[in-house]
This record gives C-alpha cells, sequence and structure tokens, in this order.
C-alpha cells in the first residue's frame, strides 16, 4: 500500500477533496515538516459562492475557477493526485482510490468532501431538477436555461410557449434567492430584442420555498426586503409551499401542477458518503459529528471540515454551510495537526461570523453583520468587492470586474452560449 516516496520519512497528511476547506488546510502546510498528498477527482478548485452566475450566463467557467495544482506550485511538500476516492479505512489508515495506486495510507487524514444536493428520499426527481454544486452543475443549468427561450421561439401553441418560458427554483436559501434574481432579470430585461416569434419578457420566474420565509438565516427584516427586490424584478414567490412531485412536465404542490420546461433544486444537501465511512455518527444530512478540535471520535488523527462536518457554535447551533466555514475549519483541522506533531494542547473549533451577504439581481443585496442589516445598490457594491477579494488569482478577478462591468453598463450577460445541442431534441 504505497504512501508516496518510501525515504521520506516525514509525517504523511492527506487531504481529501480540494475545496475551500482542502484548499484552506492544504496551505497550513506550506512550512511544515510533513508531506502532504491532496486527492481530488477534479483538476480545478470552484469559487462556489459565484457559480450561480455561471450557471446564468453571466460569468465563464475560467472565471471562477484555478487548477488546484497552480494554487499549490509553490508548496514543495505538496503533491496533487487527481483521483477520485473511493473508500476510508480508517483503522487502517487507508485511503482507496479507482485508480493507480489503488490504494495509499496516510498518518493523518483530512477529510474534505462536501455535500451534494439532495432530494428528500426522491432522487429520480434530479434528472429533470439539476442542482447547483459543482461545474458540471452549472453548466447544465445554464444551457437548459438558454435553450428554454429557443425553445419558446419555436413553440406551436401557447401552452409549450408556456412553459418554455416558465423557470421553476426550489428552496429559498441564498442559491434559490440569488439564482431567482438573476433569472428573472435576465429574462424581463433587453433579451426580448432578440427573439421574434416569442416575448422572454412574459416569462415566469417562480422560487418556491416550504419554510415561511426566505433565507432563514438572515434576519427576517432582510428576508422581508429580499422577497420584495425579487418581486420588483417580477419573480413570482411561493413560501409554505412544498414540491409534492417533479416530472418531465414540471412541479407538482399537492394536487396542482405548474408547467415549467426549467426546475433548479436549491433545497437541500446530503454530506459525501464517505463521511459514513468514518466510523463516527452522523446527522440526518450524512455530517459526520466530530469533537470540539473537529477531529473523528475514537480516531484523533482524522479531521472532517467544512460541509461534511457536524459541529456546534457556542449557542448550540450548527455552523452554517458556508465557504467561510469550508475555510476556517480547513485550517483549524490543519493546525490541529501541527499541534499534535509539536506537543501542543488542542482547542476546540470557534467560528467566527464574518456577515452574511446575498445578492438579488443587479444593484440590489442585502448583508447582516451581527445587529447591522444593510440593503440596497451601496450593499451591492460592498457584494462585488468582497467576492473580488476572495477570488483566487488576479487573473480571475480582473476578467470578473470586466464582465460585471460590461453587464452592469449594458444590462447584457456576455456568455450566452449553448454548446449542448442534446437538450434541442
Amino acid at each position: 500500500m504505497p504512501s508516496g516516496n518510501a525515504h521520506d520519512t516525514r509525517p504523511h497528511v492527506v487531504i481529501v477533496g480540494g475545496g475551500f476547506g482542502g484548499l484552506a488546510a492544504a496551505r497550513e502546510f506550506a512550512k511544515a515538516d510533513v508531506r502532504v498528498t491532496l486527492i481530488d477527482r477534479s483538476n480545478h478548485h470552484v469559487f462556489q459562492p459565484l457559480l450561480y452566475q455561471v450557471a446564468t450566463a453571466g460569468l465563464a467557467p475560467s472565471d471562477i475557477t484555478v487548477p488546484i495544482r497552480w494554487r499549490l506550485r509553490n508548496q514543495k511538500n505538496t503533491t496533487v493526485l487527481l483521483d477520485e476516492v473511493t473508500g476510508i479505512d480508517s483503522d487502517k489508515r487507508v485511503i482507496r482510490l479507482s485508480g493507480e495506486p489503488s490504494e495509499i495510507t496516510y498518518d493523518y487524514l483530512i477529510v474534505a468532501t462536501g455535500a451534494r444536493h439532495g432530494y428528500f428520499g426522491h432522487p429520480e426527481w434530479e434528472q429533470n431538477a439539476p442542482g447547483l454544486k459543482t461545474m458540471q452543475d452549472a453548466h447544465d443549468i445554464q444551457q437548459r436555461f438558454l435553450l428554454a427561450f429557443e425553445h419558446a421561439e419555436v413553440a406551436l401553441t401557447n401552452d409549450e410557449r408556456n412553459a418554455a418560458l416558465t423557470f421553476v427554483i426550489i428552496g429559498g436559501g441564498p442559491t434559490g434567492v440569488e439564482l431567482a434574481g438573476a433569472m428573472a432579470e435576465i429574462a424581463h430585461g433587453k433579451l426580448y430584442r432578440e427573439f421574434r416569434q416569442s416575448d422572454p419578457r412574459k416569462s415566469r420566474v417562480i422560487l418556491i420555498e416550504a419554510g415561511p420565509r426566505l433565507l432563514p438565516a438572515f434576519p427576517e427584516d432582510l428576508a422581508t426586503k429580499a422577497r420584495r427586490m425579487l418581486e420588483r424584478l417580477g419573480a413570482e414567490v411561493l413560501l409554505g409551499s412544498a414540491v409534492t412531485n417533479v416530472d418531465a412536465g414540471g412541479i407538482w404542490l399537492g394536487d396542482k401542477q405548474i408547467r415549467a420546461e426549467t426546475v433548479v433544486w436549491a433545497a437541500g444537501n446530503v454530506a459525501s458518503f464517505l463521511g459514513a465511512q468514518l466510523g463516527a455518527p452522523v446527522d440526518r444530512a450524512g455530517r459526520v459529528k466530530v469533537e470540539p478540535d473537529l477531529s473523528v471520535p475514537g480516531h484523533p488523527e482524522v479531521y472532517v471540515v467544512g460541509d461534511l462536518c457536524y459541529v456546534e457554535r457556542a449557542d448550540g447551533r450548527p455552523v452554517p454551510g458556508v465557504a467561510p466555514t469550508a475555510n476556517q475549519t480547513g485550517a483549524h483541522a490543519a493546525k490541529m495537526i501541527l499541534n499534535t506533531l509539536h506537543n501542543r494542547p488542542h482547542a476546540p473549533f470557534k467560528y467566527f461570523n464574518k456577515g452574511e451577504l446575498a445578492t438579488i439581481g443587479r444593484s440590489k443585496a442585502i448583508a447582516a453583520f451581527g445587529k447591522i442589516h444593510l440593503s440596497g445598490t451601496l450593499t451591492w457594491f460592498l457584494w462585488l468587492f468582497v467576492h473580488l477579494l476572495y477570488l483566487v488569482g488576479f487573473r480571475n478577478r480582473l476578467s470578473v470586474l470586466i464582465q460585471w462591468g460590461y453587464a452592469y453598463f449594458t444590462s447584457q450577460r456576455g456568455v450566452r452560449l449553448i454548446s449542448n445541442p442534446r437538450h434541442l431534441a
């Protein structure tokens, strides 16, 4: 069972996952006397907070991604493997891979494989209602969104045209709100100038939330403002409405059907299957219930971070599944491993809430920083600044800034390419 260079006696740290948590952990080891192996089935890191803009043709995939190898190019103690982890044996300290080598051993392990969208016991809904977690997801949603307008242009009946121009987003969290705002803005904007037989301004963008309000992680006054902003953009918001079925014709709310060609799922998550292989308790979403220092109970050499871990804040609430959490948990896990190697005591993880931000279409956003609640155009510029600040790479920041500037001054989206004609059938 290979574990890297047999002549290298330094402790071997394996990190599974190259998202925010995995990269944050890897960077903590930059000057440490350890060997690091980071494994991911993709060769790139995705800036997930802007993934919805790729899905709505606002940004190109290359604008929000960087190669993992490039990001870690200056860390001589770090090796990147493009492979898929198929299993973990924490008793033998073995990682199983789909390629070669088929197994590697570790001294310390950080699992940062995140979560996928969950369908509450209805996995068959995914075919007609894709979620948004990866670049592949974003591309799929983008193609469905753009092709819907093409289908409306050649529809033979009003019913077909109306179904093509109906877009349903299920889930009123930040992803759902941002998707609904972007879709409504595009559909009800200047797109009508490009079509002759149909009018995109007649589109229906419907955001459905089973709970009593949008954005449950935000203060209620900001959630109310977000709803009003969406409605001013022409979106319809249905609260207290649980989806009971999703099929090729649309969605069902009890015995009522809403015919829609494009449905996007933003209602729930389920943790990576690797969490269940660690032999620790998990919650209903599959998140591993870790120790306060983020280690796995019974395996102090194994840590779980990001969306895959369940850890509580001081008030008893779980830490949110957002990018800052992944960054903070990844860095903390790496520091605890270094503390072990240097015989220093461990410390419990403490989540630092940097605030909540969400954008609703062009020039509108909401933000909560403790008791400070902001909304409006200036908040939108703050949202732009924060996201540019955290983007990896100067090229990406410059490219995104140019795209946003172009969209702001022209009200046009610059990346509306249909590259998947199979959906035309």
